[in-house]
């Protein structure tokens, strides 16, 4: 049953497409002011396959304004690089200990950074358990790398994670409702860009399909994606 509110942000939701600046400061007046500080999210249909490996767009964009939000970083490597790493932004530093405690199902983590020889020693091991929660590392979205201290700092400072989904779509939240409309444009600007990069050689035709914009509890607008400066 729909509830009477979201009746009233769906009337708000004319049958068109708005410019992008326009669409977030919309979608920050129909936020839900019994939440705090709702996120704003953004879905891109993008005109790939992925059920073709190379059509798969995945990585991760460190937005110029961040994500607004605590993001819980495990990093494994060893003991010497604990306190460099918990002061850029680490919440936890192990090896085999680390790798014990998520098998027993402490996974309270939004991002896994590992050292290549870490990835093959130990978490290698942990597909089964990082796996379904979307949590393994993977050198293309930075989180493999030797360049420990400088991945934790993107991660904390607001990197966001991205892969298509079985439909071809880009989720993720670009800012919260309190940033003002710019800073969440820079976000999405950068955003596309970025996927704009990334594009696939074999993709054909039109590569961006749709751009939906909205926060935690509202519904889509959509976005007119040649109103955005990419």
């Amino acid at each position: 049953m729909t509830s009477k509110r979201m009746e009233r942000l769906n009337a708000l939701c004319e049958d068109k497409k708005y410019d992008y600046i326009s669409a977030i400061k919309l979608v920050q007046t129909m936020c839900d002011t019994k939440m705090k500080d709702e996120s704003i999210d953004i879905a891109v249909k993008l005109g790939v396959d992925p059920r073709k490996s190379d059509q798969n767009v995945r990585g991760a964009a460190t937005l110029p304004n961040g994500l607004g939000k605590h993001v819980r970083i495990a990093v494994f490597a060893d003991a010497s690089q604990e306190e460099a790493l918990k002061a850029a932004g680490a919440m936890r530093v192990g090896l085999e200990d680390l790798a014990e405690e998520m098998k027993q199902g402490k996974l309270d983590y939004d991002r896994i950074i590992a050292t290549p020889d870490a990835m093959k020693q130990v978490v290698s091991k942990l597909g089964q358990v990082l796996g379904p929660k979307g949590l393994m590392p993977n050198p293309k979205t930075g989180s493999v790398t030797n360049d420990l201290v400088q991945a934790v700092k993107n991660a904390a400072g607001g990197q966001m994670v991205f892969r298509t989904d079985k439909a071809g779509i880009i989720h993720g939240s670009i800012g919260r409702q309190s940033f003002d409309a710019d800073k969440i444009g820079e976000n999405m600007v950068y955003l596309m860009k970025e996927l704009k990069r990334l594009k696939p050689s074999s993709s054909k035709g039109a590569y961006f399909v749709s751009c939906h914009l909205s926060s935690t509890m509202s519904p889509g607008l959509d976005i007119d994606i040649q109103s955005m400066p990419i």
